[in-house]
């Protein structure tokens, strides 16, 4: 039997800000689900299931919150299900809810991702001292770093490409009215000048610590000929792991990466990325990581990705653009960032990407990682649905 097609037919996000004080969790993940459900003009009683996902519980210090939000998600009495892969989390929650989908157990899903950093402190969360495991430090740009300092080594790019990915980026968020950082006087000069924090990786060149929420409503076919608005259409969808440490792993391009793009193309019919890819919607919370991407997933060959951000590619009016809502270093709710990346590929395939959509965006690759690079979870958005 053939899968569901599945459309994503709502998108709902708070505005990302450093502290949401004047909402609870709960709150919170009600004015995502809300929008969302708004967008799709569909109410409560129309949602047959939700799945949930958020970062590791200690970020906030609520144990299993899905169970006390289930009321918030207008869940009682329906099938509830929670995700967690790390930071990659909320890219693997829409495709839960898509499996559902897909599979026909549900005809209309509701997902949802959240992270509300500002009721802890998630660099201090990461640096937990963990029994025979490498050391984060202080927070995750610490594991980072020399990853990026390899991929400098191994590619031989100049160390302004980093900077290069951070203006972009902010200057692209400020098009965007979700993103937490709007820095209108943003320079590049700024960038380069602000302090080092984990060589090579600057304080404008990581993501922020931000409060925020993300949902989609996901349907059949059936649900998107009701649809008030052109859906975006799954066209492929995949996620992988590897272990954080094993011998010979590849920092600088993970396998599971690789694998992972290569089944998303492999779903979609996609033979060169690079020319049948208009767009990309990639997690890159240090600014490093969009010319090591580019490369692990297909778009440039070994060594080369820095060349196609350096000679302005990855720009919003560039050949492909990439983060145009401002991505992850303009706004980090870590649970629902790679659902954030998932729902901007969705809204620039459906037109609502607003004054950051690119001209005739039909195929959009939304893209997470989590953990020391260890989970990936990738979706292709198009406007047309998938052939049968």
């Amino acid at each position: 039997m053939s899968k569901e097609p599945v459309a994503v037919v709502g998108i709902g996000q708070t505005k990302h800000v450093a502290a949401r004080r004047d909402v609870s969790i709960a709150g919170l993940v009600r004015e995502a689900a809300g929008r969302a459900l708004q967008d799709a003009e569909l109410t409560w009683a129309d949602v047959d299931a939700v799945v949930i996902g958020k970062a590791p519980d200690f970020f906030e210090g609520v144990m299993m919150p899905e169970l006390y939000l289930a009321d918030a998600l207008g869940a009682v009495g329906k099938p509830m299900l929670r995700v967690h892969t790390a930071g990659s989390v909320g890219g693997s929650t829409a495709l839960v809810a898509a499996g559902l989908v897909a599979a026909r157990v549900h005809g209309t899903v509701l997902t949802l991702a959240f992270e509300k950093q500002s009721e802890s402190n998630a660099m201090w969360g990461l640096s937990l001292p963990i029994p025979f495991q490498q050391p984060l430090l202080a927070g995750a740009g610490g594991f980072f770093a020399p990853h990026v300092r390899a991929y400098m080594r191994r590619s031989g790019a100049p160390d302004t490409v980093g900077s290069l990915v951070a203006y972009k980026d902010r200057r692209n968020a400020l098009k965007n009215p979700y993103a937490h950082l709007h820095e209108h006087d943003i320079t590049l000069e700024k960038v380069q000048a602000s302090p080092m924090l984990w060589d090579p990786i600057r304080y404008s060149e990581t993501c922020p610590s931000s409060d925020g929420a993300c949902a989609m409503v996901l349907t059949d076919r059936a649900g998107a000929a009701r649809a008030p608005r052109p859906p975006a259409w799954m066209l492929g969808g995949a996620m992988r792991s590897e272990p954080t440490l094993f011998a010979g792993k590849d920092f600088v391009s993970p396998q599971a990466g690789k694998d992972c793009a290569a089944d998303v193309y492999r779903q979609a019919g996609i033979a060169d990325p690079r020319r049948d890819i208009d767009a990309v919607e990639m997690y890159v919370p240090f600014s490093w990581y969009e010319p090591m991407w580019l490369e692990n997933l297909g778009f440039a060959e070994a060594g080369e990705g820095w060349k196609l951000t350096e000679s302005g590619v990855t720009e919003l009016y560039g050949d492909l653009p990439v983060n145009m809502s401002g991505g992850v270093l303009s706004a980090n709710p870590i649970g629902a960032s790679g659902m954030i990346r998932f729902a901007e590929a969705a809204l620039q395939v459906r037109g609502q990407a607003g004054e950051h959509q690119v001209d005739g965006a039909r195929k959009v690759l939304g893209h997470a990682y989590g953990g020391g690079s260890q989970f990936f979870s990738m979706w292709l958005v198009g406007s047309q649905p998938p052939e049968s």
